[in-house]
């Protein structure tokens, strides 16, 4: 259920409660019964839903609720309102909405960043497959057409260090995009791209400018292209298409490879 939804029902949950309680307390309570401690379960729906500002605003408002309460009850002495029993009910519940709201908060804020890290490649930083799967899933969705990119390393050898060239060209890919666009590492040695694109020949222009881009940087890389919705309507069909481009120009560029190899690149 979405997170939207989920606290719509707590607070709906957390009211009724209010309520139900509230005349329980009025219809039914006598000395030493206890309905008013169900309010702690309102208070705890309010702030696991809301946090802990919310969760204490919840207490304080439960104290008031109980307040009144015993004030139209008769076999209830009014002056009770007054007594030593009616700050420690407020600190209660005060107390118990916000630290319940506290933990809740926290849980939510390490789960957003488990998430995120979750999506994100270790060694890079960018996006990994599974991020990058989502984000050409939304494109798909929204219609509009758009290049898949697939690009690998040219020169990677045992020699060189590979974290430091793989974090080279992510940087240099990064830099060299703009903020409509999409990059992730979906592979050792590979990346992924998704930009605006209107055609495969402006796919294959873009693939072209990376190239050189990342030359310019240090790193030797192709990229195969594909082009939504001229050569394929959903995301296998895209990456068969840009993957036979990349094997395609990888043997014809191999010379260019054990060159670059050869001499260190």
């Amino acid at each position: 259920m979405p997170a939207a939804h989920m606290t719509r029902l707590f607070v709906s949950l957390a009211a009724a409660i209010y309520v139900a309680v509230f005349v329980s307390f009025l219809l039914f309570e006598h000395a030493g019964m206890g309905i008013g401690h169900f309010y702690y379960l309102a208070i705890a729906l309010v702030a696991l839903a809301l946090g802990p500002a919310w969760g204490a605003a919840a207490g304080g408002m439960a104290t008031g609720l109980y307040a009144v309460g015993v004030f139209f009850i008769d076999a209830l002495p009014s002056n009770e309102i007054v007594t030593i029993s009616t700050p420690i009910r407020l600190v209660t519940f005060v107390a118990m909405g916000t630290l319940l709201g506290w933990f809740a908060a926290h849980y939510r804020s390490a789960n957003e960043e488990l998430q995120i890290l979750a999506q994100r490649d270790i060694v890079t930083g960018l996006p990994n497959t599974r991020a990058f799967e989502l984000a050409i899933d939304r494109r798909l969705a929204a219609g509009e057409p758009f290049a898949l990119l697939v690009g690998d390393l040219d020169s990677l050898s045992f020699d060189v260090d590979c974290d430091k060239a793989l974090r080279q060209v992510s940087d240099a890919l990064a830099g060299a995009l703009g903020p409509e666009d999409d990059v992730a590492r979906v592979g050792a040695e590979e990346f992924a791209v998704l930009a605006p694109c209107a055609s495969v020949e402006q796919a294959a222009q873009l693939a072209s400018w990376l190239e050189r881009n990342l030359c310019e940087s240090g790193s030797l890389v192709t990229f195969g292209w594909s082009a939504y919705p001229r050569e394929g309507e959903n995301a296998l069909t895209l990456y068969r298409a840009a993957g036979e481009r990349l094997y395609a120009r990888r043997v014809l560029r191999e010379p260019r490879a054990r060159a670059a190899r050869a001499v260190g690149v």
